[in-house]
């Protein structure tokens, strides 16, 4: 049985029980599997009417809904490969894309969006509201799904390269009937074995989007387990949200358990009396224990109280009674925010992996997980380094190709092994741990990518004064640049913001430049931070340049 017969079959036997949710207003609007069902039947019965067929590719462009769930579904259940966008995405880049995947039809959330894509695109298809997909009366929801061979393409997912320009990651059947046991075995090992007078439901809180590879597997786990997924449709009110959804578990970025970290931290401190003199002192009594050293007596007490009182109330009110595990991914997660977490009784399980090889390499084991490392490979795969210090790996997760790319795809998947372009090392446990970069690409701690030449580029053009223009950001929550110029020549501030807001306005949120600092001395070949070619050698500048860098982030952006 492959994982989309596996759905189907186990929304069946959902029936009336929910198996998704939107939270709307402050209220959970329930999904069943059977209303699913008949939204998956009426949505292949749109698709057939419009002569789609297998074999064909729709976009699918939208935010996070049930109906966007409905009709990933039904696409795949006709065997149509799917390429989901991301909606927040520049106009011009998602015309790009759409190009470069020549979609039979591309189904999208509002026209608005639509109009604005088609001008970057007029031979773009017909644009169909996904909302109209879902108008008639509901078709045979029995009807089995396609069933496809390991082989056959599921999806292609954009993901940015070191050149800028997004390629088209393909996943096919196998690399996602191999990844979906696999996921559904470490949730198994974390809810553990519940007393027959429990729920048995997983209670699971989702804010990612879905044209995100692992937003996607996600979502797939979900829909094959017993469980209830409760999608966010107001990022502004994420903490309003999850207390409304009390979830087991949910996936986050970085740069969420950052902002709670800094949250809780600066209530605790804003509230002051007892409680903001106990918890840096006990802080300080977990780490001591933690890396085998002895604390003050006061440090010792502290903590001991913080654990009998102050920990449960911050974890009831951060993150609500019924979590299990916090589950991060996406971009590297520092060890001090992990442990923070651990200490207050949370633990912090960390994915880690590429659209390339189904979103997963490794996962943390929730028995036994070091903070700081992201768990060990999963079933099946194979994780080494390579000579140069490279990880690459080679397994059923791994995709075929990217889509119309030979070259890249062979570059790619040299020797048989995936090269992931991260550097990283594995512990006597097997438990792996990214390091950071082979290449320039910047990942912030959203998760987004973001390749800084063409930026760096942009801004070198409309500022002629600039000898170097230095995009920065990597495991940071936004972009910043470091510029340099002769000190004849001058560089004004207001020119510098001036550029930055006319590319700014055409860029995506994430690729936005929110600070700079403008340096008098230029980098030269001599003072080792140019190759003799010229090019920057950007390590080098960020540990030169590493207060001037930290000086931009905590200065508010203006």
């Amino acid at each position: 049985m492959t994982f989309l017969e596996n759905i189907f079959d186990r929304l069946k036997r959902a029936g009336a029980a929910p198996v998704m949710a939107e939270i709307r207003a402050g209220q959970i609007v329930n999904c069943s599997g059977a209303d699913l069902l008949a939204r998956i039947a009426q949505a292949r019965q749109f698709l057939a009417a419009q002569g789609l067929k297998r074999g064909d590719r729709c976009a699918l462009l939208a935010p996070n809904s049930i109906r966007w769930a409905a009709l990933d579904l039904a696409l795949m259940a006709e065997g149509i490969v799917v390429v989901p966008l991301y909606a927040r995405q520049a106009p011009h880049e998602l015309a790009g894309m759409l190009k470069d995947s020549s979609p039979a039809q591309i189904f999208c959330s509002d026209a608005a969006l639509a109009s604005a894509v088609r001008q970057h695109l007029p031979s773009a298809p017909n644009f169909t509201l996904i909302e109209s997909v879902f108008v008639g009366s509901h078709a045979d929801a029995d009807r089995p799904p396609y069933h496809h061979a390991d082989s056959d393409p599921l999806t292609i997912i954009y993901t940015s390269g070191t050149s800028g320009e997004p390629k088209g990651v393909i996943l096919n059947s196998g690399n996602v009937n191999h990844m979906i046991p696999c996921t559904n075995g470490r949730l198994d090992q974390l809810m553990g074995t519940r007393e027959p007078s429990e729920d048995q439901t997983d209670r699971i809180f989702h804010y990612g989007p879905f044209c995100f590879a692992a937003s996607w597997v996600l979502l797939l786990t979900a829909l094959s387990r017993n469980s209830i997924l409760m999608l966010s449709t107001d990022l502004t009110k994420l903490s309003d949200e999850l207390k409304l959804a009390k979830p087991h578990y949910f996936i986050n970025v970085p740069i969420f358990l950052e902002r709670v970290r800094r949250k809780i931290q600066d209530t605790v401190q804003q509230r002051g009396g007892i409680a903001a003199a106990v918890l840096p002192r006990a802080q300080r009594a977990f780490i001591a224990r933690r890396d085998g050293k002895a604390s003050t007596f006061v440090d010792t007490l502290a903590h001991a109280l913080a654990k009998r009182t102050m920990f449960p109330a911050i974890r009831k009110s951060a993150v609500g009674p019924n979590l299990k595990a916090l589950i991060c991914g996406s971009a590297p997660l520092s060890a001090e925010t992990q442990l923070f977490f651990v200490m207050l009784g949370i633990p912090v399980l960390q994915v880690y992996g590429l659209t390339e090889t189904t979103a997963i390499c490794t996962l943390d084991d929730p028995r036994r997980f070091e903070p700081g490392r992201v768990g060990p490979a999963v079933p099946e795969v194979e994780i080494k380094t390579a000579e140069s210090g490279e990880i690459i790996v080679r397994g059923p997760n791994i995709f075929p190709g990217y889509w119309q790319r030979p070259a890249e795809t062979a570059a790619a998947l040299e020797g048989g092994w995936f090269h992931t372009g991260d550097l990283g090392d594995c512990d006597a446990n097997g438990n792996w741990r990214i390091t950071g970069r082979v290449k320039d690409l910047i990942i912030l701690s959203s998760g987004h990518n973001v390749a800084p030449e063409a930026i760096e580029n942009e801004l070198a053009n409309r500022l002629p004064e600039a000898q170097q223009v230095v995009v920065v950001g990597n495991q940071r929550s936004s972009l910043a640049v470091l510029l340099t110029t002769a000190a004849s020549n001058g560089l004004k501030p207001a020119a510098v913001q001036s550029a930055i807001e006319a590319i700014n306005d055409n860029l995506p949120h994430y690729k936005q430049v929110r600070a700079f600092r403008i340096l008098s001395m230029p980098f030269t070949v001599e003072d080792g931070l140019l190759t003799t070619m010229g090019k920057l050698k950007r390590d080098a500048i960020a540990a030169r340049c590493a207060a001037e860098i930290e000086a931009m982030y905590r200065k508010k952006p203006s």
